[in-house]
């Protein structure tokens, strides 16, 4: 064999080998570059994936179905919640604008207690079965107030009244004043909380004075015993006994049309409350709410008996 021609053929086999290298060095680069290109290809699906999952629960929670009102006030308003509440609200009237209850709640988060009511108050004693639903129904003729109430009070827990707590009342007369820019003065922070408030304030004319004389105090009765059969329904005993006193003190002559236990239940405790009024011998104000029960019902006997003996003791104490 050709010397020159053994090299030539070594050479050319060393040739190959090395051209065969580097290719696959070439490839092995290549896939590693496109393990990469990958890798990173991935991390930027992965992260956009989750920015977009972020962004559809935020999404989702500006467009999400606001709880209902009755609900709002008895889980948030109703036990000092306060901020909360508000939020819910303002989302609330997101959806429905025009709702003149959640913007006289809105109101009475947003509005000085004192402006509302006035700065000159009487004291008063709590009484069995007293409120701050009923005492608004009492005293400013509308249960719905019960929030400015409690606030005027500096209560942070509206649904906790007990009997003998001494509280403030306004003045006798007084003119609920619940002013609508209340609700555009912290539209700012309805912003901040990430709610969309997309509703326009009530006219100045519609404050709460407005809302009260909205529907004849029959009308009004009706919605609050309705109200209260909701309530009892759901199991919240005590709102539910709140509201009926409120409609049994717009009408006592209302008629039932609902649970009737719940309805003797309120007799019986206005009958204890009446009992204590005469052993103190307080017996106008006994007689007054015997007066009250015989008018829901006649036939409440136990309450006709004490009354008639109530005013033969207020004659005898007049013969002395």
């Amino acid at each position: 064999m050709n010397p020159s021609f053994h090299l030539s053929r070594t050479a050319c086999v060393r040739t190959v080998r090395l051209a065969l290298l580097l290719m696959a060095l070439g490839a092995a680069a290549g896939c590693a570059q496109m393990g990469a290109l990958k890798s990173k290809v991935s991390d930027s699906f992965s992260g956009s994936g989750t920015n977009s999952s972020a962004a559809s629960a935020s999404a989702a929670s500006d467009t999400a179905e606001p709880l209902p009102l009755n609900t709002i006030v008895s889980t948030y308003l109703m036990k000092g919640r306060y901020a909360e509440g508000e939020q819910r609200l303002r989302h609330y009237l997101a959806k429905y604008p025009n709702d003149r209850a959640a913007q006289t709640a809105l109101r009475q988060l947003t509005t000085d207690p004192k402006v509302a009511l006035g700065s000159k108050s009487r004291a008063y004693v709590a009484q069995a079965g007293d409120s701050y639903s009923t005492l608004a129904a009492r005293h400013l003729g509308d249960s719905n107030l019960f929030l400015i109430l409690a606030r005027y009070n500096g209560s942070t827990n509206p649904s906790v009244l007990h009997a003998g707590d001494t509280l403030r009342l306004p003045q006798a007369g007084v003119r609920v004043n619940l002013p609508a820019e209340a609700t555009a003065k912290t539209g700012s922070s309805a912003r901040s909380a990430n709610v969309a408030t997309t509703s326009t304030p009530a006219p100045a004319a519609a404050t709460a004075e407005t809302v009260v004389t909205a529907e004849s105090s029959s009308t009004k009765a009706q919605r609050l015993q309705a109200e209260s059969s909701a309530l009892l329904r759901q199991g919240q005993k005590d709102q539910a006994l709140a509201r009926l006193d409120e409609a049994l003190t717009l009408d006592p002559h209302l008629k039932p049309a609902g649970n009737q236990a719940l309805r003797d239940q309120l007799l019986a405790s206005y009958h204890e409350r009446a009992v204590v009024l005469y052993r103190d011998q307080k017996l106008d104000q006994a007689i007054a709410l015997w007066d009250h029960v015989l008018a829901i019902d006649p036939g409440y006997e136990r309450a006709a008996v004490y009354r008639a003996r109530a005013i033969e003791l207020q004659q005898r104490l007049k013969q002395i």
